[in-house]
């Protein structure tokens, strides 16, 4: 048997196309080669499950040798293989898939998996060789071995087989650009890269060269901890143990397996890397899936395989598929499930976990309406000067008779600690939000819950004033308390057009003075500069609080009405004024050197009136 003809192509030009565009990385040829092998065994097996085959227990097993002197790769599998005609109608015919016609015929007999298409995926090969040779023989009875071979044009040339083992062999002759995939160790990290989690054993020159056991095929039941953090360790050696996973199983309205790890997480999160491998039916498809799953779990790590999934299509195309979509929503779901499980059965450990997935549990519930509501009600705070954490609802009811409906929160638990002193000292609450999304958080929250937040340093709550001192009358003439002239004297002496200045009485007699920022607008301004990667300006903008019950204050106001020494009032209140200032900004050399000059001269001044 001998015969001569030309490729059947849909294009003129198809050795070019697979050979510079067809895949964007060269090694995928060794991909399809061993998915294609992959499928032949598999439609065996669901032949033998039709009763359509017999298997007198053979072992079924991939075979992947590399002669390097003879500058041939071969990938051979006992399947099915095929005939003559088979392959005339399923090689010589580019991009006519079997697969499909092979489902069509044996739909719902048994539940396996076709991984490829035996057409493009075959051609594949010609991206690294300059000739390629198919060796096949059928299971079918009488069936007569077939050898097909081709030089990368669109001549073949199919001659009889000395072949008498059923199965298929594709042997390539690499071409001289293509020595890489001449190196056993290149060759051996393909397959594990790829292929390590096929159901069927894959031999290298000789030796199993994949793992078989995809975790996430198995039962949850029957797996312990320790199983999912060897499997992590296996997919990201080197790494911390995880935090904890959810494990993906579904079977409609799409088919999806996988295993989603939650890592131990940086503070400056990329959420435009991803780090989960796709997979299609075991086979390794891409080290990232970022158009399959919801943006905001990105940073999670770990496996997702669907069959479900279109491939070698546009990103544009994925996003807007529905059956993605579906998919993408799933996953977001079993992750919110995850977590609330987590919240229920095991609070300490999930509060543990919380400092290292707030990041992306914030950037979720903002980019997701759907992902909020699943885990709004298990949003947590952390309680400044405390290792409490509560949800808003909680903290709400918790200072409810302090502070209504407000919550008040630091930003910086060193730079305003005199303020949170304050709280402290009457029992109030603070929520701690730091991280560098959270001014856009508290604003995203204020709109979905209508509840107010006020950073520590915004406002002065009731609870922290004493009314009835503030009012105290001093001069029955212009009718003026004693703060409105604390607020005057120091307005003169500071000379700041934009500063406000105000007095009150706090309840504590400790600070002298503290400076308030415009919530509304220091949020503008915040956003502003995380938008443009820049530093947050200070607020020219801005309020002095005098504590009329603090005895510096007392002082400075009952030394300027002795009218002794003026100057010594005025460096007084510019050192106050830069005390509360060091709350809310850190000095440039100048401004610090005046500081300290400043401070030595207040000293020198008061401790030579304490020795006369």
């Amino acid at each position: 048997m001998q015969e001569r003809g030309s490729i059947t192509v849909h294009t003129e030009n198809i050795f070019p196309i697979i050979k510079r565009w067809l895949y964007s990385d060269k090694d995928i040829f060794l991909r399809e080669l061993i998915s294609n092998a992959a499928d032949a065994i598999s439609k065996l097996k669901m032949l033998g499950f039709a009763g359509e085959f017999h298997n007198s227990g053979e072992e079924f097993e991939i075979h992947v040798t590399l002669d390097k002197d003879a500058r041939t790769l071969t990938v051979a599998d006992n399947g099915l293989g095929m005939t003559a005609e088979e392959v005339k109608k399923y090689i010589n015919q580019v991009a006519f898939s079997s697969a499909e016609e092979f489902l069509q015929n044996y739909q719902g007999d048994v539940k396996q998996q076709i991984i490829g298409h035996f057409g493009l995926g075959f051609y594949s090969a010609f991206m690294v060789a300059e000739h390629v040779e198919l060796d096949t023989l059928s299971y079918k009875p009488d069936a007569e071995a077939v050898l097909w071979k081709c030089d990368g044009t669109t001549s073949f040339e199919i001659t009889a087989s000395e072949r008498t083992t059923r199965g298929t062999a594709v042997k390539l002759l690499i071409d001289r650009e293509n020595d890489e995939f001449l190196d056993e160790a290149r060759v051996r990290a393909l397959i594990r890269n790829y292929c390590d989690f096929l159901p069927i054993p894959i031999k290298f020159n000789g030796e199993v060269a994949n793992r078989q056991k995809p975790l996430w095929t198995q039962s949850p039941n029957s797996l312990k901890d320790e199983d999912y953090k060897e499997f992590y360790s296996y997919l990201y050696p080197f790494s911390e143990e995880p935090l904890f996973w959810v494990h993906l199983n579904t079977d409609y309205p799409f088919s999806l397996q996988g295993i989603l790890y939650f890592p131990r997480l940086a503070t400056d999160l990329d959420f435009s890397k991803g780090q989960i491998k796709l997979f299609c039916n075991q086979v390794f498809v891409s080290s990232n899936c970022e158009e399959v799953i919801p943006q905001f779990l990105t940073p999670l790590q770990g496996a997702i395989d669907s069959p479900d999934i279109p491939l070698n299509v546009s990103r544009s195309f994925l996003q807007n598929d529905r059956t993605v979509q579906r998919i993408s929503d799933y996953i977001a779901k079993k992750v919110a499930d995850r977590l609330k499980e987590l919240f229920r059965e095991d609070r300490e450990r999930y509060v543990s976990c919380w400092k290292d997935i707030n990041l992306f549990v914030k950037y979720g519930v903002m980019h997701s309406d759907k992902f909020y509501e699943q885990v709004k009600d298990i949003l947590v705070f952390p309680v400044s000067g405390t290792e409490t954490y509560v949800t808003l609802g909680e903290y709400l009811e918790r200072n409810k008779e302090r502070t209504k409906d407000r919550i008040y929160y630091t930003s910086d638990l060193g730079a305003q600690s005199a303020y949170l002193d304050l709280f402290k000292a009457e029992g109030i609450e603070v929520l701690v939000l730091d991280s560098l999304i959270d001014s856009h958080f508290v604003g995203f929250l204020e709109r979905q819950q209508e509840t107010k937040f006020a950073r520590v340093d915004s406002d002065l709550d009731e609870n922290l004033l004493n009314r009835d001192k503030a009012s105290e009358l001093v001069d029955p003439r212009t009718n003026k308390t004693r703060a409105q002239q604390l607020s005057e004297l120091f307005k003169s002496m500071l000379k700041l057009p934009k500063l406000n200045v105000r007095a009150e009485s706090l309840k504590t007699d400790t600070t002298p003075a503290v400076l308030l920022m415009p919530e509304s607008l220091r949020r503008f301004k915040e956003m502003t500069a995380l938008m443009e990667r820049k530093q947050v300006e200070f607020l020219e903008e801005h309020t002095l609080v005098l504590n009329t019950n603090n005895p510096l204050i007392q002082n400075v106001q009952r030394l300027e009405e002795s009218g002794k020494d003026n100057e010594l009032v005025e460096l007084v209140c510019q050192h106050v004024y830069d005390l509360a200032l060091l709350s809310q900004k850190n000095f440039d050399a100048q401004t610090m050197s005046k500081f300290v000059q400043r401070s030595n001269e207040v000293l020198t001044r008061l401790s030579s009136r304490a020795v006369e």
